[in-house]
This record gives structure tokens, C-alpha cells and sequence, in this order.
């Protein structure tokens, strides 16, 4: 059995709990501030693998502590991302791997810094974007003799948007806001800049879908630095539908509230329901130089909701919560092949795809989901291959 403590029991850590937990291949401790919080999700499980702790993981003290008395092969950080530096020290002292959901760039660089000469794996952005969609665009960018420009657009939207915000909450208000307020990564006429949030708004159609995509903080992970130096252009924009922007802009910009972040939670959460029936929609096109033409490849999924252990789980749950997991699963069946700060990057798409846990990615509940990659050429030459998994229901 493999040792995995996860911290946080929110949406996203009672996913991966149980994913690993009823593999067979894991020993799941899930921990939470909230006394209850773990128990809950433990006891809705029911599995003789995981088990609930109640742990303050804002305490180095309470981490040293839990991974004593309890020792474990891996630490995963559910946490907002303003914990996953304690989190990360935590796991170094430990002899851990470490795992976080973060999108904050800051974070992601302290660390980096922590993980420097250690031999256990430190992989921070797990989950969709960053995560999966850097993934996917690797996988891409190898295609290619010559880049020109990198486009990754990711958005996780309600199935049916009711209100003026075309908008449900399906994930971290606290990551959400970081999102929209902070600076972004681009590569701009081949220079990294910091692009502003909330701007390069434009309009994409997919499969008869109508979307605006605009810039946002952190989906680049570290794309920027390991391919940005061979191309003309790479971005990260958030999808969501058309007139989403404007209201924000209305409520970070024009009432000042990225300066009152903390107001700006309480009224988003009294006023935007959650929702189960969501859309996760993966939008990548690269371009650039192949056999001396100038040609294109996309990478295109959407993924619905599925039923997973007798229970139905968000798309944006199953997106983040799969991609940690398979992300993990290699890691620690690695034989040491991981070391130190570990890029989203450095896996392959079909090895995360054809994982256990990644092939969530191509299953559906209700729909029948295509995943494709089509790649195409001024000339009009055009091929595509497609993966077609059938509807089903846990």
C-alpha cells in the first residue's frame, strides 16, 4: 500500500480521496481543519482504506506532528493555495512527494525552491489548468519542427447559466478571484510579459457553443519558461459566456473590489449557487512549422459530470481530481524516475490518459464524449484521429 495524507476535504480532496482510496493501491488519510469535514466524506466512502483526521494544517507544528505519528509516502495539498508553502516545508522534512491544485505563481516558485536537491518529487499545479491542458500542449508542441503560437483556453461553465453572470461556482471562490485579479504569463512577439486580467477578451465558437475567452492568472503554469523561448506567442485565457467579463470587470476594476477580495468572496457566495451540472470545455491550438509547412493541431475535449463510486461528481471535480491522481500514480510507480520540481510538462498525454485515474478524461455520464486531435495546414491538408468512449454510469 502506498501512504498518501491528503489535506483538505472540500470538493476537490473528497474526490481524490476516494479515488485512490478504492484503487486497492492506497492507504488514504484525509485531514481537515473542520472535525467533521473528513468524517463526512470518509463515512459517505465507506472504505477500509481511508481514514479521517482532524488536523489545523496552518500549524507546522500540527504537520510535523500528523506525518510522525503517522507516516506517509505523499502529501496532497486541497488547500487554498496561501497553505501550500507550510504544506510543501512540511513534505521536505517529511521525505515526502508533494502534490498542490495551486494556480498561483508565487506559490509555485517558493516551491521550487523547497524542493531544490531533494529526492522526493515536488509537483505543484496539479489538476485541469494548470495541469491537464499543460499536458495536452506539450504533447502538442512536440509535434512541431518550429513554434509559432500557443493558445490554451479552458472553461469550467454551468450546463444551463440562469443568472447575469452566465455563471455557477463550481470550484475555490478564493481560487477564482486569484484568478481574475492577479497579474498573467505571456509570451508576447517572443518576450515573457505579465499580461493584465481580465483583458485579450475575444470570441471562440466550439461544436455551435458561443464563448469569450479573456486573460487570467496562473493557467500557463510553467509553459512559459520551458517552451517560451521558441516561440512568437503563448497565452492562457479562461472561457466563459459572452457578457461574463464585463461584470467582472465592473465588479474587480470599476468597484475596486480586487482591492476588498474578502467582500468580493462573501458577495459571489451569496450570490452564485453551485452546481453539479457543469461543463469542463479544453480548447489548445498550436501552430506553427511541420515537414516545411505552416500548419495547426488542436486538442479539444468536453467533459460532463460523471457517477463515480455510486455518487455523481461535478466535471470540474473529475477534471482536477483525475489528472492530480494519475499525476500521482506515476510518480510514486516511478521507481525514482522524479525528482525535485517536477513541470506538469514532463508527462506524456496518452501515459496520463490511458492511467487509471486520467481516464476520466475520456468517459462520460449521459453523453457520449469525443476527445480529438485534428491538425491541419494552410494547404487545407487535414487529418484527425479520434477516441470515442461509450456513455456509462457507475
Amino acid at each position: 500500500m502506498i501512504r498518501v495524507l491528503i489535506l483538505g476535504a472540500g470538493k476537490i480532496g473528497a474526490l481524490i480521496s476516494g479515488l485512490l482510496a478504492d484503487s486497492g493501491s492506497y492507504e488514504v488519510h484525509l485531514a481537515d481543519i473542520n472535525p467533521e469535514a473528513a468524517r463526512a466524506v470518509v463515512k459517505a466512502h465507506a472504505l477500509a482504506q481511508l481514514h479521517a483526521h482532524v488536523l489545523d494544517a496552518a500549524s507546522p507544528a500540527a504537520l510535523k506532528a500528523q506525518l510522525t505519528q503517522y507516516p506517509v509516502d505523499a502529501v496532497v495539498s486541497a488547500l487554498p493555495y496561501y497553505c501550500n508553502i507550510a504544506v510543501a516545508e512540511a513534505a521536505r522534512h517529511a521525505d515526502c512527494h508533494y502534490f498542490d491544485l495551486t494556480e498561483d505563481v508565487e506559490v509555485t516558485r517558493a516551491v521550487r525552491r523547497i524542493a531544490m536537491g531533494t529526492a522526493q518529487a515536488f509537483v505543484p499545479q496539479c489538476g485541469l489548468a494548470p495541469g491537464f491542458v499543460s499536458i495536452a500542449a506539450s504533447e502538442l508542441i512536440g509535434h512541431f519542427d518550429e513554434l509559432r503560437s500557443v493558445k490554451l483556453r479552458v472553461g469550467a461553465l454551468p450546463q444551463h447559466p440562469n443568472n447575469v453572470l452566465k455563471y455557477s461556482l463550481t470550484w475555490s471562490t478564493e481560487g477564482l478571484i486569484n484568478e481574475y485579479g492577479n497579474p498573467c504569463e505571456a509570451i508576447v512577439e517572443g518576450r515573457r510579459v505579465e499580461a493584465a486580467p481580465l483583458e485579450g477578451l475575444e470570441g471562440i465558437e466550439i461544436d455551435g457553443t458561443a464563448y469569450e475567452a479573456f486573460n487570467t492568472s496562473g493557467g500557463l503554469g510553467s509553459l512559459s519558461e520551458t517552451y517560451g523561448a521558441h516561440c512568437r506567442s503563448m497565452d492562457y485565457k479562461t472561457m466563459r459566456y459572452p457578457g461574463h467579463c464585463a461584470q467582472i470587470r465592473l465588479l474587480m476594476n470599476d468597484l475596486k473590489l480586487n482591492q476588498d477580495r474578502g467582500t468580493l468572496k462573501r458577495i459571489l457566495e451569496n450570490a452564485i449557487p453551485q452546481t453539479l451540472q457543469d461543463v469542463v470545455v479544453i480548447y489548445v491550438a498550436i501552430t506553427g512549422t511541420q515537414d516545411g509547412e505552416f500548419r495547426e493541431e488542436n486538442y479539444v475535449n468536453k467533459i460532463y459530470p460523471q457517477a463515480i463510486a455510486g455518487r455523481l461528481w461535478s466535471a470540474i471535480q473529475v477534471t482536477t481530481a483525475s489528472s492530480l491522481c494519475a499525476v500521482l500514480d506515476l510518480v510514486v510507480n516511478a521507481n525514482g524516475r522524479y525528482r525535485g520540481f517536477v513541470r506538469q510538462e514532463d508527462f506524456g498525454l496518452l501515459e496520463v490518459l490511458q492511467n487509471r485515474f486520467g481516464s476520466h478524461y475520456t468517459a462520460g455520464v449521459g453523453k457520449e464524449l469525443s476527445s480529438r486531435m485534428v491538425v491541419s495546414g494552410q494547404a487545407g491538408h487535414q487529418r484527425s484521429t479520434e477516441h470515442r468512449a461509450p456513455a456509462r454510469c457507475g
